[in-house]
């Protein structure tokens, strides 16, 4: 097998082939017991490697194999725009992968520089390195956060450390893991031990129990079942608002009522000349509101048109916004982390020249907001606000000096196809972990849930499926470890376990020299 694996070709097919079965582990598959063992015959590959070279191509196309596969959902979102041919899908697949797989690539390869001379350096390495990429993934040029690995173990056991160690020290763990089967395989059962035996460490951090709710309110969550090939069609508007008001009825009062992100596409505030405000006789928000009775709120996803000086409408901005029993909107909320070629077309003159246009219709390009804000709602206490695809970013998601009692997370995954919305859910229940703060999610199509504050899904609705969910706002807890420090404790364990394998390796150098 060794002598197999020397071979470039073959190394590098082998490397392809590992990342596809790494993104078996995502959701909607799950599983996640391949998420380690791919980790283990990258580390055999990578102890083959004789030159940066190749160890950088060992990981790019490890990269390249789990993203193509992994994203497979974003050539859904291009079916729903004829402004461009469907192929593109693919293409932008293929293209964003090649781009992705450079992260993985560049920590592989420092790991490798790094720890080449001794296995448990190796492994030490890879597991910082990987954390480390993972970060800059997330962060750099808006970022890109999709599917982290540490987000395989939501449904484990070891999930419990992410109020400790956050989504990027999960992610570490489990390349910790992988390569200390690779160590077990090799016969090295004494460092293979202590690296399996590190998660045992955190097993003995204290997790603070949710706090006990000072009034139960209930909540109820809607999901239309509106599909993205009919979001945007004429006369929708009116369609959209009977399917919610009939889902809405019946409820228990006074109620949370939650829509999803742009439930109603009519502009909830737009520019008094607007000739398209409105199909509804009344405000959209006057509207929803003959919903409500005393003491009921609605928060709704909403769009609101933006304007110059001269009252011309220039873009629009993704909201969220309270609405109270009088049609008063009690506050606003507007996305902050904007998805690029879906909200916003980056080079817009010469992307547009070439036949290329933001996924998401709309006036111009959304325009974003200030980022995460808390919102004070009278009877359910503190909300704080993340629109779909921001809910991904870890580390990100609350305003800590004004800690909310919940996140609601509307969205809308009906242009994500089948795999997109079961790998976004993954990742909100991930966030509710680490922050200690549960989580409400509404969408057109689903997967709409309510998640508490250890990420346990209590109650959600299937894909592709027109209900409701009735349930008491669940508590949160006392601010854990990394809500209080955000990824500046990932970081500070991925440069540990980088700054050991660098000392074994200079180890192990020293003694090879005498």
């Amino acid at each position: 097998m060794t002598d197999l694996v020397r071979n470039p070709r073959v190394a590098s097919l082998a490397a392809f082939l590992l990342g596809l079965v790494s993104a078996c582990a995502f959701q909607p598959l799950g599983l996640w017991p391949l998420m380690p063992l791919a980790f283990t015959g990258l580390t055999l590959l990578l102890r083959q490697r004789q030159t940066l070279r190749g160890a950088l191509l060992t990981g790019w196309l490890f990269g390249l194999g789990q993203f193509v596969l992994g994203l497979n959902w974003i050539a859904t979102a291009f079916t729903f725009q004829a402004a461009m041919p469907h192929w593109y899908g693919w293409l932008a697949v293929v293209l964003l992968s090649f781009y992705l797989a450079v992260y993985p690539a560049i920590g592989i390869g420092v790991a490798w520089r790094f720890g080449r001379r001794s296995p448990t350096a190796l492994v030490l390495g890879l597991a910082g390195c990987w954390a480390l990429a993972e970060y800059l993934r997330a962060t750099m040029f808006t970022g890109f956060a999709w599917n982290p690995v540490g987000v395989t173990l939501i449904d484990t056991y070891l999930h419990r450390f992410a109020p400790l160690i956050g989504t990027y020290g999960l992610s570490a763990l489990v390349v910790a893991a992988g390569g200390a089967l690779w160590l077990l395989v090799r016969g090295e059962r004494r460092p293979a031990i202590i690296v399996l035996a590190l998660p045992t460490l955190f097993a003995f951090w204290p997790q603070p129990s949710a706090l006990p709710p000072t009034d139960i309110r209930p909540i109820r969550v809607v999901q239309p079942n509106i599909g993205q090939e009919e979001k945007w069609r004429e006369g929708l508007d009116e369609e959209a608002f009977q399917r919610l008001a009939k889902l809405s009825a019946g409820r228990p009062s006074p109620s949370l009522l939650l829509w999803p992100e742009v439930a109603v596409p009519v502009a909830y505030q737009a520019a008094p000349t607007d000739p398209r405000q409105l199909p509804i006789t009344l405000p959209p928000a006057v509207r929803a509101s003959t919903l409500l009775r005393p003491g009921d709120l609605l928060v709704t996803g909403a769009f609101a048109l933006t304007v110059d000086n001269q009252g011309r409408v220039t873009g629009s901005t993704n909201s969220v916004m309270p609405i109270d029993a009088q049609g008063r909107i009690l506050g606003r909320y507007d996305k902050a982390h904007l998805v690029p070629y879906g909200e916003y077309l980056p080079m817009r003159p010469l992307l547009s020249a070439l036949g290329l246009s933001a996924l998401a219709p709309g006036v111009g390009d959304t325009v974003p907001g200030p980022g995460p804000r808390t919102l004070n709602l009278a009877g359910w206490g503190k909300m704080g606000l993340q629109i779909c695809y921001e809910i991904i970013f870890s580390g990100q998601v609350i305003d800590r000096a004004h800690r909310p009692d919940f996140l609601f997370n509307p969205s809308n995954d009906a242009w994500f196809g089948a795999w997109g919305p079961v790998q976004h859910l993954a990742q909100a229940r991930l966030r509710a972990a680490e922050e200690g703060i549960p989580i409400i999610r509404s969408t057109p199509t689903g997967v709409s849930a309510v998640i508490d504050a250890d990420g346990r899904i209590l109650q959600s609705l299937p894909w592709k499926t027109a209900g409701v969910i009735d349930a008491p706002l669940p508590a949160p807890k006392p601010p854990t470890f990394f809500s209080r420090h955000g990824n500046i404790i990932p970081l500070v364990l991925a440069f540990l376990l980088l700054a050991i394998a660098v000392g074994m390796d200079a180890r192990a150098r020293y003694r090879a020299d005498i």
